[in-house]
């Protein structure tokens, strides 16, 4: 049985992994192949942790084996010993190779389960992680531009070599990019960018033109300098193509989105909340005025396509919207970076020169 210590080979294959650290470290950073199955849930970790400062190691160790005995033992062995037999390929992971994951790999061979570790923890996975973002993105770079609609992910997403940094963060980066599923931990975020990076290895990278943050995460600072440096195509797509991209992405899809999950009526509830909250959280850039008219639009929209299924009548204040704020502040943050843009051309027209 070997520990692992191979990390990019790890991550790469989307090894299983079994991560005994408990809720609140895993949420705080943790890899895509990673599962939680803790030693001790948060109250007995800060409960040991507490002990370790007053009463030192020997004090800790034996608390923590009297929190996680009997009962509670077995039903986290039995959770361990599942999880182990059904990815036999995988290994334990705790925040550095040390107690946790010795003592769970101690108690599975006890049990008959011979499993191995990751050696020095997440803490070694995670500075594997960190060392191929820095690396990958030296490759160059093209990024996609265009304004609101332009079909920039659908661009991206279609590439070998493209990175979906929106599908990532699991949000569209706009006042109206959340999604149903709630993004990630900063560090999350990070690893899970670096293994599609290491596992896609591609030449070169195409990825779209984002600021700094995509909703509550944030670019890595040398992935963000590399984008600052690299050239731009910008789709350049007819005003109508747009509007019905937007209106089949952020009223279609999210209607069924939150329809799927929540049921019919409370998922209108919250699909009504949230286009309001898209239009409050720029609503001191709307102006009071302006914001109070483009609500009331809204409202009407949601009334029209809750009686009729239409969705068309929120073009009302969506046409305004980009001609008035979208598009104008786009443009003003493209004119910044004119000369690094490199192509412009409709879709079709930036798809084929990327396969040049």
């Amino acid at each position: 049985m070997n520990d692992g210590t191979d990390y990019r080979a790890i991550l790469a294959a989307d090894t299983p992994i079994i991560d005994v650290r408990a809720p609140v470290e895993f949420a705080q950073g943790a890899m895509p192949a990673a599962i939680n199955l803790p030693l001790m849930n948060d109250d007995e970790r800060a409960a040991v942790g507490t002990c370790y400062k007053r009463q030192g190691p020997e004090a800790a160790l034996a608390l923590g084996h009297r929190l996680v005995s009997g009962e509670t033992r077995d039903q986290r062995l039995e959770a361990w010993r599942t999880a182990c037999l059904a990815q036999p390929q995988g290994y334990l992971c705790c925040a550095r190779g040390g107690q946790r994951s010795h003592i769970v790999q101690a108690w599975l061979k006890a049990a008959g389960v011979d499993y191995p570790l990751i050696r020095s923890g997440y803490k070694a996975l995670r500075q594997a992680a960190m060392q191929v973002t820095v690396e990958q993105v030296q490759k160059p770079t093209v990024l996609i531009g265009g304004c609101t609609g332009s079909g920039k992910t659908l661009l991206v997403k279609a590439r070998p070599d493209g990175i979906d940094l929106e599908g990532l963060a699991h949000h569209r980066g706009s006042s109206f990019g959340r999604t149903l599923t709630p993004q990630l931990s900063q560090a999350s975020f990070e690893n899970y960018l670096a293994v599609e990076l290491l596992k896609k290895d591609a030449a070169r990278w195409v990825l779209e033109d984002e600021g700094r943050m995509i909703g509550s995460n944030h670019l890595p600072e040398c992935l963000r300098d590399r984008m600052v440096q690299s050239p731009i195509a910008v789709v350049e797509d007819p005003f109508e193509v747009r509007l019905e991209r937007l209106r089949e992405e952020y009223f279609e899809q999210m209607w069924q989105a939150f329809r799927t999950a929540r049921g019919e009526e409370a998922g209108w509830l919250e699909y009504g909340e949230y286009l309001h909250h898209g239009l409050f959280a720029i609503r001191r850039r709307l102006g009071l005025q302006r914001f109070a008219e483009f609500t009331a639009l809204l409202e009407s929209a949601l009334d029209e396509q809750q009686r009729t299924g239409s969705t068309e009548a929120h073009f009302a204040w969506l046409v305004p919207l980009l001609n008035d704020y979208y598009d104008p502040m786009y443009r003003y943050q493209l004119e910044k970076k004119a000369e690094k843009i490199v192509y412009r051309g409709t879709f079709e027209d930036v798809a084929g020169w990327l396969n040049r």
